[in-house]
Parts: structure tokens; C-alpha cells; sequence
């Protein structure tokens, strides 16, 4: 069975998008409502990391790679200014429709399995990883025009 497999993705995934959220938050932390809201959704990472180790130990969870590789392909750390913002956030939310799709994935399994206890958790993480996208989405439409147009 290879939903261990992706268990350990999701698992890493969140575990890499909340220290992605963290950076981001703490470098650019004269955006009150960027310092505020990105430590709040690497708490909500962390919380749905958790989650999944009842599933990840019945399931035997194999830890793949591909997460760290996309951290690093796609984040490479915080960067600065208005374009430094956009540009991260649009990092955030590429991970976080890592994290989104793989949700989906894994819910197409559990269902498959009957496993409603990990159904429940998919489904609250499912719902709270749209709501973080919506969020990264109006935030940089929110932050385009000063960064594209008005900077200097």
C-alpha cells in the first residue's frame, strides 16, 4: 500500500510549509498583518502535521524527499521589500497547493479504506488549507500594485 508513502509527504510538507511560514512572518514583520497572520498559519501547519501521526504510525509512515526538494526549489528564504513580499507569499502558495492537492490524494484513499477517523481529519484540513490559499490569494493581489507599480 503506498498511502504511506503519502502520508510522509504530507506529513513532511506541512511540517516544511509551517517553517516557510515562520521565515516569511518574521522577515517581513513590519507587515503587522504578515507577522501576525503567518505565525498563526505555521501554528495551524503544525497542528495538522500532528494530526496525522495516528495515521502516519497505523499506516507505517514512509518519509519521502519530495517536500524538503520542493522547499528548496521554490523557498530559499525570506526575501526583502514590497517584491521580496509578493514574491514570497507566492512561494506560500505554491506550497500550500502542494499541501492542498496531497490532501485531496489522500482522502480519495481513506475513502477508499472506510477510514473515517482519518476522514475527519482530511476534511478539517482540507477546508482550513482553502482557507489559507484564499488568504495567500487576496493578500498578494493586495500587495501587486505597490510592489509592480510603484516601487522604485
Amino acid at each position: 500500500m503506498h498511502l504511506a508513502h503519502y502520508l510522509g509527504l504530507l506529513h513532511r510538507a506541512q511540517d516544511t510549509l509551517a517553517a516557510a511560514f515562520r521565515e516569511v512572518g518574521d522577515a517581513h514583520a513590519d507587515e503587522a498583518d504578515i507577522a501576525h497572520l503567518c505565525t498563526q498559519q505555521a501554528k495551524r501547519c503544525d497542528e495538522r502535521a500532528a494530526a496525522l501521526r495516528p495515521f502516519a504510525d497505523r499506516y507505517a509512515e514512509d518519509a519521502p524527499d519530495e517536500p524538503e526538494r520542493l522547499h528548496s526549489e521554490l523557498f530559499r528564504g525570506a526575501r526583502t521589500g514590497g517584491l521580496g513580499l509578493l514574491r514570497d507569499l507566492q512561494d506560500l502558495y505554491l506550497m500550500t497547493a502542494e499541501c492542498d492537492i496531497c490532501w485531496i490524494l489522500v482522502g480519495q484513499a481513506a475513502e477508499a479504506l472506510r477510514d473515517t477517523d482519518l476522514i475527519d481529519v482530511i476534511d478539517e484540513a482540507a477546508a482550513a488549507t482553502a482557507v489559507q490559499l484564499a488568504w495567500l490569494r487576496t493578500r498578494m493581489k493586495q500587495a501587486a500594485p505597490q510592489a509592480l507599480v510603484v516601487a522604485r
